[in-house]
């Protein structure tokens, strides 16, 4: 899938869609916009088969059927020098089933950036993978262009898509990066950096969210 759709005038929701509780914990106590009725923080579980589940289950409900889709949580870094606490705005996401193109990419990097100043935003592309990648992996991946990885952004955006035209975007904090690489994933939760950086990042979505309800000039 290769083109996104454009931003609608419509009031609709946001769904921020993460894998794991740790993630939703800090999404949720970031969020001191009071737009709480507007904005749907989603766990779907690890892995791909996970997301893409959860994703279609919760487009099918009535509220959230025409929601902007957010993919967010926590992420491996391909490009050296990386570190974490490193936020990825991702350009487009690609998985098995092909790349699907992000929503208004740009405009999400300058709301990152105000979000968390003094962070380094990378924007590029966000490769998919169903295991955690390690070692030579990294390298073969960042070899196809990608600059991080993860499990479910893909197939979360993907499926958001399939569902029916919407905003669709992918934001993730660097944990694991090629110089400082995790023994597993359960040391994620030791990631005091990426877990503030998480939690800080919450009122970009808002903004970029804002933006595209917008009326064209």
């Amino acid at each position: 899938m290769r083109d996104s759709p454009e931003p609608s005038g419509s009031a609709a929701p946001l769904l921020i869609a993460c894998a794991l509780g740790i993630e939703k914990l800090a999404l949720r106590s970031g969020d001191r916009s009071g737009a709480r009725g507007q904005v749907t923080v989603l766990r779907t579980g690890m892995g791909p088969d996970n997301a893409e589940r959860a994703l279609l289950g919760a487009l099918a409900r009535g509220p959230l059927r025409d929601a902007a889709v957010v993919a967010s949580g926590f992420c491996a870094g391909l490009a050296p020098g990386m570190h974490p606490g490193d936020l990825v705005v991702a350009d487009e996401t690609r998985g098995a089933a092909g790349a699907t193109v992000c929503t208004s990419t740009e405009l999400l990097v300058k709301a990152v950036a105000r979000a968390v100043p003094g962070r380094t935003v990378h924007t590029g592309p966000l490769t998919g993978s169903d295991h955690v990648v390690r070692g030579h992996e990294r390298a073969e991946l960042r070899a196809t262009g990608a600059i991080a990885v993860d499990m479910e952004s893909a197939a979360t955006l993907r499926s958001a898509l399939s569902a029916g035209p919407r905003p669709v975007a992918a934001v993730r904090v660097v944990v694991d990066a090629p110089e400082h690489e995790l023994v597993r994933i359960g040391t994620v939760r030791g990631g005091i950096s990426a877990f503030r950086v998480l939690r800080a990042v919450l009122p970009a979505f808002h903004e970029w969210h804002r933006s595209l309800l917008l009326p064209r000039r």
